[in-house]
């Protein structure tokens, strides 16, 4: 990513993220949506900063090493970020996400080695753009998973102080959690179809890859079967999400870790 943009992308993140927690903190009594709609300004500058830079940077093209596909990730989740907030008042979500590009952004910039995207075929590239989509869309599930237990710890043990007025409902932040998680299940389901019909060397590094995919997508569907049927939610709800992130954290990018930091062998 060129540098100036880098560094452009990552002042205006950290500076959405600071007026997002401000009302969090107790840092003023303007209502939320007094910093929120400037911080979310802000931060709709930094993506496109950001993806600006990814475009210059590969010139168009779909790079998956490791560290550009972490930066990659962190512009997608930080754009979905936006949209959902212009449906449903969930801007303390920025607080979580925003930081985290910014230093995604950081290493992917300054600190990663210089990379090169591999030659993909068009239906390994739709493959990877689904996978991406459905990894991004989880990824801020997991995010309110995180903001969900928050809030029902500290009312579990009263602990009402000005931040938790400037978080959402705790209903909206559960149903917005499952209406993610659909989502994300759906997307997550097309990635292991078009797996099975593109990949074709399933017997190699893949096949981790799609046993660990394969796992998270059970345990994504067991929650919302049993959303559905038993009304799942609360902490039985938060672990399961948290659990099916981290596994698609491994599927993802463990192998991309150990082949590309540790053995130094290329991977698409």
């Amino acid at each position: 990513m060129l540098p100036a943009l880098s560094i452009f992308a990552i002042v205006c993140y950290l500076l959405a993220s600071l007026l997002l927690a401000r009302p969090l903190f107790g840092g003023s009594q303007s209502a939320p949506a007094t910093f929120a709609r400037p911080a979310l300004a802000i931060a709709t500058i930094a993506v496109l900063a950001h993806a600006g830079g990814l475009l210059a940077m590969h010139r168009g093209a779909l790079d998956l090493h490791f560290f550009a596909a972490l930066s990659l990730v962190a512009c997608v989740v930080s754009a979905l970020t936006l949209l959902v907030n212009l449906s449903r008042p969930v801007a303390a979500l920025g607080v979580i996400v925003f930081p985290l590009s910014a230093a995604l952004v950081w290493i992917d910039s300054f600190l990663a080695p210089p990379t090169a995207p591999i030659s993909m075929d068009w239906h390994i590239k739709l493959h990877a753009t689904i996978a991406l989509l459905a990894f991004s869309v989880l990824a801020i599930a997991a995010a309110m998973a995180i903001l969900l237990a928050v809030q029902e710890r500290a009312l579990r043990h009263r602990q009402l102080g000005s931040w938790l007025s400037a978080l959402p409902p705790l209903t909206l932040t559960e149903s917005l959690l499952f209406r993610l998680i659909g989502a994300g299940f759906m997307l997550l389901t097309l990635t292991l179809l078009t797996g099975i019909l593109f990949i074709t060397d399933l017997l190699g590094q893949n096949l981790m890859k799609m046993a660990l995919s394969v796992f998270a997508w059970l345990v994504f569907g067991a929650l919302l079967y049993g959303r559905w049927k038993h009304g799942w939610r609360g902490r039985s709800a938060v672990n399961l999400t948290l659990t099916g992130m981290a596994v698609l954290v491994l599927a993802f990018f463990g192998s991309k870790f150990v082949l590309e930091l540790i053995l130094h062998r290329a991977v698409d």
